[in-house]
């Protein structure tokens, strides 16, 4: 099964990224792309949903499975096929923009080809946003395309990480697995011992495992999740004091809350209670 949607290259254009084509190929064990170096001036990425496939990188044959994607820069050779027995769900698209070059390299996206999406309905559900506007408006709507565009690029900026072995992205999925639970007591005592323990390591690796998923320490995502909840109490419940408050977030210290909060939002709970009339 086949659905893609070829659109029109603009030469000169007011935005950040356009596609140029997108598509899914699914159940097709004949599907194989070989490019020479240099045939190709776009971007692109090839996404498993299911299935598996292959990479050929420098004459490695590499195996992409579900989750897992393939970067090629423009003039890049390519070389990448399905499996026989296994025929993947690839989603795949082609991009171009003048500023793009820069904003990849900027995030690392040039140290490697091939990468793992932590979270991959999010992934994929952009994908499919960008695919049915494709197929449905082709080039009316330019400036959605774009903004669609973005976002999937966005998603995969954010959920991307360089491809390692299996142990690696196994930890980062029981991380992300975390957060929900994480968010939900944040305003309770935040011991970093018994957050370890859940994941049957030392304190030091889960910091380290953290840092690498989310990009912040474990107490900085706590924090956020904490003055999260604050900003809508604060405005929720007008009866409460801003004490009260500090303390059903996780702060007995007011002096301490007022303080994170002036970090984060540049004002204290106060000033934001009576920026929205409360």
């Amino acid at each position: 099964m086949k659905r893609q949607s070829h659109l029109l290259t603009l030469p000169q254009m007011p935005f950040f990224c356009l596609p140029e084509s997108v598509g899914i190929y699914r159940d097709e064990p004949d599907h194989t792309v070989t490019r020479a170096a240099g045939s190709l001036n776009n971007f692109n990425i090839h996404y498993v949903a299911s299935g598996k496939g292959y990479v050929e990188i420098e004459n490695v044959v590499h195996t992409l499975g579900p989750g897992e994607a393939v970067l090629y820069f423009p003039m890049q050779a390519q070389r990448y096929y399905t499996s026989e027995d296994d025929p993947w769900d690839v989603r795949w698209f082609h991009f171009y923009g003048s500023g793009l070059q820069n904003y990849f390299i900027e995030r690392g996206f040039h140290k490697s080809q091939l990468w793992s999406i932590r979270q991959p309905s999010a992934y994929e559900e952009a994908h499919e946003a960008l695919l049915y506007e494709a197929e449905t408006h082709r080039m009316l709507k330019p400036a959605q395309l774009s903004t669609l565009t973005y976002s999937l690029l966005a998603v995969f900026v954010e959920q991307a990480s360089a491809l390692s072995d299996n142990k690696s992205n196994n930890s980062a999925n029981r991380i992300l697995e975390l957060l929900p639970i994480m968010q939900q007591e944040a305003a309770q005592p935040f011991i970093l011992e018994e957050w370890a323990d859940r994941l049957g390591v030392t304190t030091y690796y889960f910091c380290k495992l953290f840092r690498n998923v989310m990009e912040m320490t474990p107490m900085d995502f706590v924090t956020r999740c904490r003055l999260q909840m604050a900003k809508q109490w604060l405005l929720d419940h007008k009866e409460k004091t801003i004490g009260q408050i500090a303390v059903e977030a996780g702060y007995p210290s007011v002096s301490y809350f007022n303080k994170r909060f002036m970090e984060h939002e540049g004002m204290t709970p106060s000033s934001y209670r009576r920026l929205y009339g409360v």
